[in-house]
């Protein structure tokens, strides 16, 4: 797939606000600062479509971009280590629960982990909770151009999903900084793209 356009269209609270679920449409999430918007950035060619910052939990909203006028793409806030009050981070977790459970053309999650750690128990949580709720996903490790990037992390978040996966989801390597796997995730949405039906 080429991206020839990449458009923002607007940044909501509510899942009632979001566009008319007309299109296919692809959600971004992971924990605080795994490099979401970066990603997002390199995969559509885009520097400035997402906003890229130093400080956690920076997304706070919805925020849907239209790409090649058939398709939305969609960045989520992040969760985990993010500095805001307790009150906020449970109104998101509201909000991200409902979008993602209640959104009908949401075609799949890509969650987003960290390759330069050892397995976090919050990404864990949230690939179960993803699985309980039946939502697709596919996990996509980041940053593996880093100097702190160590194989053995993927290996090892592997067998702590096998812990509780018969089967694992899909699994996707990339990095932002030197546009590796923006291929593959755009062949796997332009095939998942082929089967979307409007309801």
């Amino acid at each position: 797939m080429i991206i020839k356009t990449a458009e923002f269209v607007g940044s909501f609270v509510k899942l009632t606000q979001c566009p008319p679920p007309d299109k296919p449409e692809y959600a971004f999430i992971g924990r605080s600062n795994v490099g979401k918007s970066s990603l997002i950035n390199m995969l559509t060619g885009r520097k400035g479509l997402a906003k890229v910052s130093v400080t956690p939990g920076k997304t706070q909203t919805i925020n849907h971009f239209i790409i090649n006028s058939n398709w939305y793409l969609v960045d989520l806030p992040g969760y985990g280590y993010a500095k805001v009050s307790k009150e906020n981070r449970k109104k998101w977790e509201i909000m991200i629960q409902e979008y993602l459970v209640k959104r009908p053309n949401l075609q799949c999650v890509f969650l987003l982990v960290d390759s330069r750690i050892p397995p976090q128990q919050s990404d864990l949580d949230f690939a179960n909770r993803l699985g309980t709720a039946q939502v697709p996903f596919v996990i996509v490790f980041t940053k593996t151009d880093d100097k702190k990037f160590d194989v053995k992390n993927i290996t090892a978040f592997k067998t702590a999903m096998l812990q509780t996966w018969e089967t694992l989801p899909d699994f996707f390597i990339t990095s932002a900084e030197k546009h590796r796997g923006k291929d593959e995730l755009l062949f796997y949405i332009e095939e998942v793209n082929k089967q979307f039906t409007r309801n």
